[in-house]
């Protein structure tokens, strides 16, 4: 343990004061284990393609018409306004 360190606690301890230094290093401790959780969580979300399912695919023209489909009808199903 360096000289810095021993700074860097004794400005702890006048801060925070020594009751509170042991809370503080819980909430230390537990930051860092909910962070290391949900590191090692975020590779389980993904997802695997099944090889039996092919990808689908459109063409622009046709990804537009669906759209222009889809905004017709849903003027459609909003009353006009008076």
């Amino acid at each position: 343990m360096g000289p810095e360190w021993i700074v860097v606690l004794v400005v702890a301890l006048l801060i925070f004061g020594g009751t509170q230094i042991p809370k503080l290093a819980r909430s230390l401790g537990q930051a860092s284990s909910e962070f290391k959780k949900g590191i090692g969580e975020g590779g389980k979300g993904e997802v695997t393609p099944d090889p039996k399912v092919e990808p689908v695919t459109m063409t622009r023209a046709e990804l537009d018409a669906l759209i222009a489909e889809r905004e017709a009808a849903a003027r459609r199903e909003v009353p006009p306004s008076s």
